[in-house]
């Protein structure tokens, strides 16, 4: 027989292989670093240039980020700032190397978000924000997950739940709940609001007081920060049931929408959520504050099978919120809640696999444009990288052959340029910021 202490066991020895991979990937201090990029990947694969034109622009003006040499003197390798310094200070034929922007806007939110667990939401969220940082973009992850996969990846792992999507939604409950009491004897519908008080064991928390800046934390990428997930941010989902019953009132679905409300508009241009493969108190939250979903999918049947059942249970759940909070305020949520953009994306394809042709045929047939048309290739090169808790852009080109390197970085290159053609189309159905 088995209890919890040989659960308990067999976790310390995961742990143990879990910080051995950590002391292969990150650096002496147990932190994950970000390597420099070479000045081949900066002109042909970052800024989409001439070698010999980005070798001109560095000469023609000797303050400009030059990098550091190898030793044989013939690559000159650039950390993501200088990348970006560059990228701010360069024109090519009179036009900025700065990605697109829509002015008076916010930053737009998309959610990888599906069912099946090992569809790759993490993959793709870790992947597509690592691109738009190279593109760019400043970037805010956050990550629902309880596994926390996303975070590990990011280099994060001693994270408290205070500090994860839970302690957001705690805060909020006692926010929301100071507001409505503040609002009681005021109802609109000129029915008094009955006074609802909180447990000290919630309010001696603290987290009313916390800022969004104490959720948020940095990552080794300077242009990439992280809501982080953990472990024990797990029992989130039993928490926010008896805060529900604590306060019915309470736009539980709201909490993360009124959090990144709460930030600066241009604070970031892109904002991914990590999803759980669930339909929860924290996917909800992600829906509700997502402005595009993407849904991948895995190409075998029973991912197609999981991804109608995930739509259809989705359907349900926001019909149902919907009509359950019609008559209480939700601040800027509008209900019932829209989404400027939906998409499906394969995971997990093999272009030689005649199952997975078929079934992308399939999901064409049923989606229609709604699916991307680039999906996201399986490769050795990705493999390698997702065991090393990194994506295909952290790995350094040299450490395989190039064209394997080539062909995995190929395939997100690809699946991001698709993502970000629909994040602008959508981005600019956004309501203009005040």
């Amino acid at each position: 027989m088995y209890t919890h202490d040989d659960l308990a066991r067999l976790q310390s020895q995961s742990l143990k292989m879990q910080g051995w991979i950590r002391r292969q990937t990150f650096s002496p201090a147990n932190e994950k670093t970000l390597r420099r990029f070479s000045s081949w990947e900066v002109s042909e694969l970052i800024f989409r240039i001439n070698q010999s034109t980005f070798r001109g622009k560095l000469a023609a003006d000797p303050n400009l980020p030059l990098g550091e040499v190898e030793e044989d003197g013939r690559q000159r390798w650039f950390s993501l700032d200088e990348v970006n310094e560059l990228r701010r200070r360069i024109r090519i034929n009179k036009k900025s190397l700065m990605p697109p922007r829509p002015e008076g806007k916010r930053a737009f939110r998309a959610a990888i978000a599906n069912f099946k667990g090992g569809a790759g939401k993490s993959t793709v969220a870790l992947h597509f924000a690592h691109a738009a940082a190279l593109d760019g973009y400043r970037v805010l992850v956050v990550d629902f997950d309880p596994q926390a996969t996303l975070s590990h990846s990011m280099g994060l792992s001693d994270v408290g739940e205070d500090h994860t999507v839970w302690g957001i939604m705690a805060r909020d409950l006692e926010r929301e709940t100071d507001r409505m009491n503040a609002a009681a004897s005021g109802a609109e519908s000129g029915t008094t609001l009955p006074h609802r008080k909180l447990p000290a064991s919630i309010r001696d928390m603290g987290l009313g007081t916390l800022r969004p800046a104490d959720f948020i934390k940095a990552t080794a990428w300077p242009t990439i920060d992280i809501v982080p997930s953990c472990a024990n941010a797990a029992f989130v989902e039993f928490a926010s049931a008896q805060y529900r019953h604590l306060n019915p009132e309470w736009t539980f679905f709201g909490a993360v929408s009124r959090f990144l409300d709460s930030l600066a508009d241009d604070a970031y241009d892109l904002i991914l959520f990590d999803c759980p493969p669930a339909i929860g108190y924290q996917s909800m939250n992600a829906v509700f504050a997502a402005d595009m979903l993407y849904i991948p999918s895995g190409p075998g049947y029973w991912e197609y099978d999981s991804t109608t059942s995930f739509i259809g249970q989705l359907a349900e759940a926001l019909e149902d919120l919907s009509h359950g909070f019609e008559n209480f305020p939700t601040g800027k949520i509008a209900l019932p809640k829209t989404f400027a953009d939906i998409r499906f994306l394969m995971t997990r394809f093999e272009p030689s696999n005649e199952l997975h042709q078929a079934m992308f045929a399939a999901f064409r047939q049923v989606f229609g444009d709604r699916l991307a048309q680039h999906p996201i290739e399986l490769t050795r090169a990705v493999e390698q990288s997702g065991r090393f808790l990194s994506s295909i852009y952290e790995i350094d080109y040299r450490e395989m052959t190039r064209g394997t390197w080539r062909r995995a970085r190929a395939t997100f290159d690809q699946g991001y340029e698709e993502f970000r053609g629909h994040v602008l189309a959508a981005w600019t159905q956004l309501e203009e910021t005040a």
